[in-house]
């Protein structure tokens, strides 16, 4: 697979880039080792400032990355805009919290006399160096939601990010550099995906995280295991959106809307299954597909357009195969469903009633704009609909009743549960999934502690 730069808005190759040759990669690995030699005895203070000048300089070139990243995965200009200064937020948030996130753990005074010690307490060390395995659809984010705690904790990092991302890929490496991190702290591999088991398999690899599809994540959790190593994996996802009789329609149908196409519906959390109670059906579905419509879809470069294209025109492709195969078993495609004409890999905004267990769309993936709407007759109804899937990322519900409200925490089969409002990832907050969607967490104080060696300090007495 070509490591290059396509503009999915036109289809024309921007730039390209020669993998690393075998000697450059055992340079970097080698590299990455001595390295975190010395900067896993850097204290929190030294780790922090250099995080926190990477957010600065991240903050400065907000214009610049935000159209590298439009023109190489086609997200709307301004949602990449906000997307880099998330990212900012989020090395902040790591920089002044680490340190009390890892701070030493003492247990009871009742337990460390029962274990016969004069004093015991529970530390938090780095690993060594994590290989990122990271996806396209949020270049900059997936990478810092690693990267920040990972450095923060003492770790260094090694990115093989998408090959349709590379200017994007290599602006991280440099943005490290630039804040004053030293070479080996965070280093981006341009390489393909086939190069990935070798690396993993490397002694000097001592973990691995993973966004992206199920097949990608089966490959590196069983070279992983093989290997003994912890791996993070997030998968993909097929959100539940939930509306109940007491839910504002109005708001909850645009916020659907959002929820939806926000990355051009290229987004694991976005929302992609309406489940709608039968009482309000009909409202909700003619709000939301009214909204759907009302889209404007056109160039991302544009500060106006609210849908781009597509990243690529496999992905486009595979879209349109679930909207045929829905539409040939009978769902009613209320808006969209149409390859426009013209350059680019665009799809409209779409919305399928009459899905059935049969179609794939109602166990696959859809990623791009295309919304599949449910009928439920009660609460227990929308939870077997929501949980009928093989993924578990996050879920969405839309009620105002504290008992339906604690059902649904109870019965959802997901990693977060978002009720009024759009699922989101925030720093404060653990995100990752159960089932088909991965394991482990990113974000919070859990996911700091994912790549850390959790160690008992015991003194006997």
């Amino acid at each position: 697979m070509p490591i290059a730069t396509v503009n999915p808005a036109n289809g024309e190759t921007l730039k390209t880039y020669e993998a690393m040759g075998a000697e450059e990669l055992e340079r970097r690995l080698q590299l990455a080792e001595a390295t975190f030699r010395t900067y896993r005895l850097s204290g929190f203070v030294d780790r922090g400032r250099l995080l926190l000048q990477a957010a600065n300089l991240l903050e400065e070139d907000q214009q610049d990355i935000a159209r590298v990243m439009t023109t190489e995965m086609g997200k709307p200009v301004k949602q990449a805009r906000a997307e880099a200064a998330k990212c900012a937020k989020a090395m902040r948030w790591y920089a002044e919290r680490a340190e009390g996130l890892l701070a030493d753990e003492r247990p009871a005074a009742a337990d460390v006399e029962d274990s016969g010690a004069s004093r015991a307490l529970v530390r938090y060390r780095p690993l060594g160096p994590v290989l990122a395995v990271m996806p396209w659809n949020f270049p900059l984010w997936q990478v810092i939601r690693f990267a920040a705690p990972a450095l923060m904790a003492g770790n260094v990092g090694l990115l093989k990010h998408a090959s349709n991302v590379p200017q994007t890929a290599l602006y991280l490496e440099d943005l490290f550099h630039r804040a004053g991190f030293t070479e080996g702290c965070f280093q981006t591999l341009l390489i393909g995906s086939g190069a990935v088991d070798e690396i993993l398999r490397d002694e000097r690899v001592k973990a691995a995280t993973l966004t992206g599809s199920e097949p990608a994540g089966r490959a590196v959790a069983a070279a992983s295991g093989e290997m003994v190593k912890k791996t993070v994996l997030e998968l993909g996802g097929s959100d539940p959106f939930v509306v109940m009789p007491s839910a504002d329609l109005d708001r909850a149908a645009r916020v659907a809307v959002t929820a939806r196409v926000q990355n051009n519906g290229q987004s694991c959390i976005a929302a992609k299954r309406f489940i709608v109670h039968s009482d309000v059906y009909d409202a909700f579905a003619e709000r939301f597909t009214e909204g759907m419509k009302a889209l404007k879809v056109g160039d991302p470069l544009e500060e106006e357009t609210e849908v781009g294209p597509l990243a690529s025109e496999q992905g486009r492709a595979d879209l349109e195969e679930l909207v045929d195969d829905a539409r040939r078993s009978g769902a009613a495609v209320l808006c969209g469903g149409e390859r426009p004409e013209g350059s680019g890999w665009y799809y409209p905004p779409t919305v399928l009633a009459g899905v059935t267990r049969e179609m794939r769309i109602h166990r696959e993936e859809a990623f791009g704009p295309v919304a599949t709407l449910y009928r439920a007759a009660d609460l227990d109804e929308a939870v077997l609909i929501a949980n009928d899937s093989p993924f578990g990322l996050s879920s969405n519900v839309w009620t105002t009743d504290e008992g339906e409200v604690d059902r649904f925490v109870r019965d959802i089969e997901a990693g977060g549960v978002f009720f009024n409002g759009m699922t989101a990832s925030h720093p404060a907050f653990p995100f990752g999934g159960v089932k088909r969607s991965g394991y482990g967490r990113e974000l919070s104080g859990h996911g700091i502690r994912e790549f850390c060696n959790i160690t008992t300090v015991w003194h006997g007495a």
